[in-house]
C-alpha cells in the first residue's frame, strides 16, 4: 500500500500544460526497457547527421536534441511537456504555489497564449487581464511560433521587474499593451464568507499544498459564527485544478469514511490504483489529519457544487465524487473536462518531462476526459443569460486531445449553432465600456449562480438556464 501511494506525488492534475499547477516531483524506477525501433532511429541519427553537416548555418547539438524531445513529447497531448533546466527549476518552485510571474493560467490557441484565467489577486489580475485574452507578443517578442514553455518562461522573472503584454480582446475587438510589474505569486487557494444567517460559501481557487489546511480553518471559522450551518455552496468556478491529493481530501471532508472518491487507469500497474475517502490516501506527511478539526456536521450539511467550464481536473475529481455518492446538487455549467494523470518523470537532476499516463473515472466508473462532468442543474451566469459561455474553450476543443477512452465523440451541433450565435453578439457587446462589461465579484449579492445555489439551499425556486437549454439535452445524451 505504502508504495502505492506514492504514485499520489507523481502526478499533477491542473488544466493545460503551462498552467501554473503544483506536484510533487520524485523519481522514477523503470523496470524493463521496451525494444527500440532501430531503423526509425537511424533515421533519426541520419537527420541530425544531415542537419549538422548541411544545414546553412552550424547548430547547436543540445538544442537540436532538446527540440526533438520536446517536439516527441508535445506531439502526444495538450498536457505532455518536455522541462529544460530553466523550466524544471520553476516547475519545482511551483508546487509550493509560490512562483515569480504575473499569475496566470495559460493555454494555446492558433499559435498564441490564451488566458484561461487569472489567479486572483495576482499582477495580471490587478491589470485587468481576462479569460479568452489572446497574448500576442511578450515584451518586443511575437508569440506567434513560441511553444507554450517558451511563453512561461518570458513571463517569467526577477521580483519587480517588468513585462509588457500585447493584448487582444476579441470581444472588445481591439489590441493594447498591458504593463505588468512581476512579482512572487503567493495564491490564496481558500476563501470563504457568511452569506446570510444559516448559509455561507467557501470557494477553492486551486488546489495546492496549503489548500486543504486553509479549507478546514475556512469552515472552523464558519462553524465558530454559524454553529448551525444549514446550507453550504462550495465554489469551483474557474478552479483550474492542482495536486490530487488536495482533492481526495477535499471530497473526503464531506463523504463517508472509505468511500471511492477516483480511479486511475493506464499502461503500467502503478496507474491502475483507487483513491479512498481515507488519510492514507490523501495525506502526505506524517503528522495530524486537519479534517479531523472539522465538526461531524460537515458530513451531513446540504451542500450545493458551483461549476463552470473553467472548473478542471481537481476540481471535476470533487464534484464527479459528490456528484455520484449523491451528496452534493452540482450546478452551473458543464465543466472543462481535463480527465487524464500527468506523472512527473526526471531525465537527470535538472531535466524532466510530464507525461499523460492514466484517466481519471468516477466513483460510478464514468471517464472525465474530453467530457467533464454534466451539472445536477444548470445555472446561468446572470439572469439574463450566459450568451458567450459556449466560446469557452473546453478540453474536447484542443487540438490533439485524449479521447474518453470510454466511447466515441459526437460532434455537438446545437453548441455549434450556439457559438455561431455568440460570436454575432460580441459586435454589439464590445460597444459597451469595460465597466459595464466586468462581471460581479464572485462570493457577493449580485453573483447570480451563488444567489441560485442558496435558493436551491432552502428549497426556494431556482432559475435554470436559457442559453443552454438545447445543448444540455445533447450533451446529457452524451455522457
Amino acid at each position: 500500500m505504502g508504495q502505492k501511494l506514492k504514485i499520489a506525488g507523481w502526478i499533477s492534475i491542473g488544466v493545460i500544460s503551462g498552467a501554473l499547477t503544483t506536484v510533487q516531483l520524485q523519481a522514477v524506477a523503470r523496470g524493463a526497457m521496451t525494444p527500440l525501433p532501430l531503423e526509425e532511429l537511424q533515421q533519426l541519427a541520419a537527420v541530425f547527421g544531415m542537419i549538422k553537416t548541411d544545414y546553412v548555418e552550424p547548430v547547436d547539438e543540445k538544442k537540436l536534441i532538446t527540440d526533438a524531445i520536446s517536439g516527441m513529447v508535445s506531439s502526444l497531448d495538450p498536457h505532455s511537456v518536455y522541462f529544460d533546466k530553466k523550466s524544471f527549476k520553476e516547475f519545482r518552485e511551483g508546487t509550493s504555489g509560490r512562483f515569480v510571474g504575473v499569475g496566470i493560467e495559460i493555454t494555446q490557441e492558433d499559435g498564441l497564449v490564451k488566458v484561461v484565467s487569472p489567479i486572483e489577486g495576482s499582477p495580471a489580475d490587478r491589470a485587468g487581464l481576462k479569460p479568452n485574452d489572446l497574448i500576442t507578443k511578450i515584451d518586443d517578442t511575437a508569440v506567434k511560433g513560441l511553444s507554450l514553455n517558451d511563453a512561461v518562461k518570458k513571463m517569467r522573472g526577477e521580483p519587480k521587474s517588468k513585462v509588457v503584454l500585447t493584448i487582444f480582446r476579441k470581444d472588445e475587438s481591439r489590441t493594447f499593451p498591458v504593463s505588468i510589474i512581476r512579482e512572487e505569486i503567493r495564491t490564496q487557494s481558500v476563501r470563504s464568507k457568511v452569506i446570510e444567517p444559516g448559509y455561507a460559501w467557501i470557494r477553492l481557487s486551486q488546489f495546492q499544498d496549503r489548500t486543504v489546511e486553509d479549507f478546514t480553518s475556512k469552515m472552523e471559522a464558519i462553524y465558530k459564527q454559524e454553529p448551525n450551518l444549514k446550507g453550504l455552496v462550495l465554489d469551483l468556478r474557474n478552479d483550474p485544478g492542482g495536486l490530487l491529493d488536495a482533492a481526495v481530501a477535499i471530497s473526503s471532508a464531506f463523504l463517508p469514511e472509505n468511500v471511492v472518491v477516483v480511479s486511475t487507469n493506464g499502461q503500467l500497474a502503478e496507474s491502475k490504483f483507487t483513491y479512498k475517502a481515507s488519510p492514507e490516501f490523501y495525506q502526505r506527511r506524517s503528522g495530524a489529519d486537519p479534517l479531523k478539526r472539522l465538526p461531524a456536521a460537515i458530513k451531513t450539511v446540504p451542500l450545493v457544487v458551483l461549476v463552470n467550464e473553467g472548473s478542471a481536473s481537481a476540481s471535476e475529481i470533487v464534484a464527479g465524487a459528490l456528484q455520484d455518492h449523491n451528496r452534493a446538487t452540482i450546478m452551473g455549467n458543464q465543466t472543462f473536462g481535463k480527465g487524464s494523470v500527468q506523472t512527473v518523470r526526471p531525465l537527470g537532476p535538472d531535466t524532466g518531462i510530464k507525461l499523460t499516463t492514466a484517466r481519471y473515472y468516477t466513483p460510478s466508473g464514468k471517464s472525465i476526459q474530453a467530457k467533464g462532468i454534466v451539472p445536477d442543474v444548470w445555472v446561468d451566469e446572470t439572469a439574463e443569460g450566459s450568451p458567450f459561455a459556449v466560446l469557452r474553450t473546453r478540453e474536447a476543443d484542443l487540438s490533439n486531445h485524449l479521447s474518453s477512452g470510454q466511447d466515441a465523440e459526437v460532434k455537438n451541433v446545437a453548441r455549434e449553432k450556439a457559438r455561431d450565435e455568440a460570436l454575432k453578439r460580441l459586435e454589439a457587446e464590445s460597444r459597451k465600456t469595460p465597466e459595464q462589461r466586468r462581471p460581479p465579484e464572485l462570493g457577493s449579492d449580485k453573483d447570480f449562480p451563488l444567489m441560485q445555489a442558496i435558493n436551491q439551499l432552502k428549497g426556494k425556486p431556482v432559475l435554470i438556464s436559457k442559453s443552454t437549454l438545447i445543448e444540455n439535452k445533447n450533451e446529457k445524451k452524451e455522457n
